[in-house]
């Protein structure tokens, strides 16, 4: 079991190093063609935090582990709002514009609910088993080309500050370098999570779906958690939770938008309870935006996740 957990801790350094210097690589390279700020915050930043969930997702889909697959972007999912935002909103808290609060988050919120219509087959339909089909991961990327859509068009109203992204003096063979290098990290760590979760789960006699729930979700979500406290620390509330929206709309629309293209994903009945977990923490969210100052997440709202998020780990590891 000790193998297992550290071959596990070595995939989640790999794939977070390897995201690191892709996303470096890529926007110092873009940064070189003359790509605007706006264009590498919007596709090369934004993907970047979910590229460990993008890892593991797909050698999961690859290698049959649809429990580790769905238990990932779930748990990912639900830690963004209650444990991520938890962590910020008690180092800072989180006062949001209005587009981010009548748009994104609902956005979101209408990611998870449609998660849940198309992840019920046997409820809806009545079919003999619950399957996150190849349709409806076309489905998902359709609605993920009509967030990046959104995105762009709301872009051009916003004016980003010039160093945003600094440029870097980095030499073609450098950038090289970092994008293959980060490219390789991301494959050989990716592995190394999904091969490493499953012998720890047979080693812990537990399901596959707790460890992607819990484990596998807190170590994919460490990019956002890194992203979101220092702009909580830096007192840049809008980035803090505009990264665990993005996150959460990037990690169903298109990561089990591609994942299920891959392999259809078989859902259980237990699922829903997950699902449901993060309607609700979606809602709950949206409801505290307007509580006590508007549009603000306050520092007891904050607490509150994380009280939330402590009862929902116990209950998966004791149920």
């Amino acid at each position: 079991m000790l193998w297992d957990s550290l071959f596990t801790l070595v995939g989640f350094a790999f794939v977070i190093k390897g995201a690191d210097l892709l996303v470096e690589g890529a926007g110092t390279l873009a940064k070189k063609l003359s790509v605007s700020d706006l264009v590498i915050g919007l596709t090369i930043v934004s993907f970047g935090t979910s590229l460990p969930e993008f890892a593991v997702n797909i050698f999961a889909s690859i290698k049959g582990n649809t429990d580790i697959a769905i238990g990932n972007i779930l748990g990912s999912n639900i830690a963004n709002i209650l444990l991520i935002l938890g962590i910020s909103g008690m180092i800072y808290p989180l006062v949001v514009t209005k587009g981010t609060v009548w748009k994104e988050i609902p956005l979101s919120l209408l990611a998870a609910v449609l998660l849940g219509i198309l992840a019920n087959d046997i409820l809806i339909d009545g079919a003999a088993k619950s399957v996150l089909s190849r349709t409806d991961g076309l489905v998902l990327l359709s609605f993920f080309i009509i967030f990046l859509y959104y995105s762009f068009s709301i872009s051009r109203r916003v004016e980003q500050p010039a160093d945003l992204f600094p440029e870097k003096k980095h030499s073609i063979k450098k950038i090289s370098y970092m994008i293959f290098s980060g490219l390789l990290a991301l494959i050989f760590g990716g592995k190394f999570v999904v091969d490493g979760a499953v012998e720890l789960a047979t080693a812990l006699g537990i399901s596959q779906s707790t460890i992607g729930l819990t484990i596998v979700a807190v170590g994919t979500s460490l990019p956002e958690l890194a992203t979101s406290a220092l702009a909580a620390y830096k007192k840049n509330p809008e980035i803090a939770i505009g990264n665990v929206v993005g996150s959460n709309i990037f990690n169903i629309f298109f990561i089990l938008g591609i994942s299920s293209l891959i392999r259809p994903l078989g859902f259980g009945a237990k699922s829903n309870l997950y699902i449901g977990v993060l309607i609700l923490s979606s809602i709950i969210l949206l409801i505290f935006m307007f509580t006590g100052k508007k549009h603000k997440l306050d520092r007891w709202e904050a607490g509150l996740f994380l009280a939330i998020y402590a009862a929902y780990i116990c209950v998966i590891i004791l149920f």
